[in-house]
């Protein structure tokens, strides 16, 4: 499989920061998934190229950890906590029907704009001020169905060309 040019300049970059032995995949591999909303098998098999990994070990990391994908994803991954201790709260429902109606999409969908991913993940250790979710690294809490449907449309605002 050829890997693109820009591919390979990308991750000897990301390399050249983590260092080229087996501990620095992990690393690698999470700015690569950040910088592209997911890891392309180009991107895994120039990684276990550099690295000098099995490929195996490669996509069995990138399988393994949830906030890494194989699949491509949104600009935006929304992850929801689903956990008992958010739900409790009282306001769960609510902002899980805000994000669903202001998506368009169910979870582990993504929007056909390619804007958001909805998921649900486990605890994200935000217990006492749920419900919360993640937009790609940024923590939102108390949610309610205003907040929801705000924080959606301030990521939209941020996403659209200037002028639009």
């Amino acid at each position: 499989m050829d890997i693109p040019t820009h591919l390979q300049s990308e991750v000897e970059q990301i390399i050249s920061v983590h260092g080229r032995d087996r501990t620095a995949l992990l690393p690698v591999l999470q700015d690569l998934n950040r910088a592209h909303s997911y890891l392309s098998q180009e991107a895994m098999l120039c990684v276990a190229r550099e690295l000098g990994v099995p490929r195996a070990e490669v996509y069995g990391v990138a399988t393994f950890y949830s906030f890494l994908s194989t699949e491509p994803r949104g600009k935006y991954v929304i992850r929801l906590c689903r956990t008992i201790s958010c739900a409790i709260q009282g306001k769960y429902h609510p902002a899980v029907s805000a994000l669903l109606e202001e998506l368009g999409v169910a979870f582990g969908e993504t929007t056909r704009d390619g804007l958001f991913t909805l998921e649900r993940t486990n605890c994200i250790g935000l217990c006492d001020q749920g419900p919360a979710m993640l937009v790609n690294d940024e923590v939102h809490v108390n949610l309610t169905e205003r907040s929801v449907r705000a924080i959606v449309r301030e990521y939209r605002r941020k996403a659209a060309p200037v002028g639009a």
